[in-house]
């Protein structure tokens, strides 16, 4: 593959597109983060995560797996397996695929990602990045637009974190995210939305990314011959549907695999995407609609939620149930208005 800078910037998806031939034809897979490899063993979960304080290895899996389900964990966090005289994490953190380092972050209180480090990928027409956060030391070399491959060492783990009760050594972990970038412009809505706030990591805030389970993906390589990222995605279950009065924005151009073809309809007479979402808000697939009533562009109503999904995956909290009708919480809202922001 050449290696042409990766960058975040609107004519990406014109780049996506000359490789889109080269790219399906990729074998897509994603190498563990570290040495520890238990994961895939049989009940190896325990060996693999690390929980939080007093609670099972279960809460440092993705999801829904904290303060009783009700709040939501973006990645996975793995367990130290190597340490020094002080019972110190070493274990060295490796990328989990080819790609180009878009993002380093050495201050430690900046974030509660500690000292973290963002790369991206291409994979089957989509830009994937991962995330290594909490790290002790991230090497030298690695700084955004450098190629790093699969394989090789971004830092060591560590317990870095701004949060008021440090990460302590037994939970020493390598907190790792798969994830989507919702918008390019974050930074231009951040102001926008918070214009006394500091956003300190521009595109890589955590709040633009949406999140994929790394250990679903990791164990769906090992077990299907054709795993497919992008089926993947595709064959996500949606938590609710939304009727979006718009055609043309970020993600839609990004994510391209993810829209449905309609053949059917009148291409210059569409005017919405009917869009699922799953319980974490990824966006994962997009419907075109000719909407018959079309609202102000730019808009959305919701149109389905899944109420058993809701009841078994509460953490997001972006739709709630209000006597017998569903609507978006003003975090629902709020995440719809990031997905479809745009300066221009």
């Amino acid at each position: 593959m050449s290696r042409i800078p990766f960058s975040p910037l609107p004519f990406w998806p014109i780049v996506v597109g000359l490789l889109v031939p080269y790219l399906l034809a990729a074998e897509v897979y994603f190498a563990f983060p570290t040495a520890n490899e238990t994961l895939l063993r049989e009940d190896g979960g325990a060996k693999f995560f690390v929980g939080t304080v007093g609670k099972p290895w279960t809460s440092g899996t993705f999801g829904c797996v904290r303060s009783s389900g009700y709040q939501f964990h973006e990645g996975a966090d793995i367990r130290s397996i190597q340490r020094d005289k002080r019972n110190e994490p070493i274990d060295p953190v490796l990328c989990t695929a080819d790609g180009w380092v878009v993002y380093v972050s050495h201050k430690a209180g900046l974030s509660n990602y500690g000292k973290y480090a963002v790369v991206g990928h291409k994979i089957e027409g989509l830009e994937v990045y991962s995330l290594y956060a909490h790290l002790s030391t991230i090497l030298p070399k690695w700084e955004a637009g450098k190629w790093i491959e699969a394989g090789e060492q971004i830092g060591i783990m560590g317990r870095t974190s701004n949060t008021r009760q440090r990460i302590s050594k037994d939970r020493a972990h390598l907190h790792f995210e798969l994830a989507l970038v919702v918008n390019h412009e974050y930074p231009a809505y951040f102001k926008k939305k918070y214009p006394k706030g500091t956003n300190d990591h521009g595109i890589w805030n955590g709040q633009n990314l949406a999140g994929m389970n790394p250990a679903e993906i990791f164990h769906e390589q090992e077990t299907k011959e054709d795993f497919s990222l992008r089926n993947y995605l595709r064959e996500r279950t949606p938590l609710f549907q939304a009727l979006i009065h718009q055609t043309e924005f970020a993600w839609t151009k990004r994510y391209l695999p993810l829209i449905l073809k309609a053949p059917q309809l009148d291409a210059s007479k569409i005017n919405a995407y009917e869009v699922s979402f799953d319980f974490s808000g990824l966006p994962f697939q997009f419907k075109p609609i000719v909407a018959e009533e079309p609202r102000e562009k730019g808009s959305w109503e919701l149109i389905h939620v899944d109420e058993n999904m809701f009841k078994s995956h509460p953490c997001r909290k972006l739709v709630t149930k209000t006597g017998q009708r569903w609507r978006f919480t003003a975090r629902g809202n709020q995440w719809l208005e990031l997905l479809l922001f745009s300066t221009q």
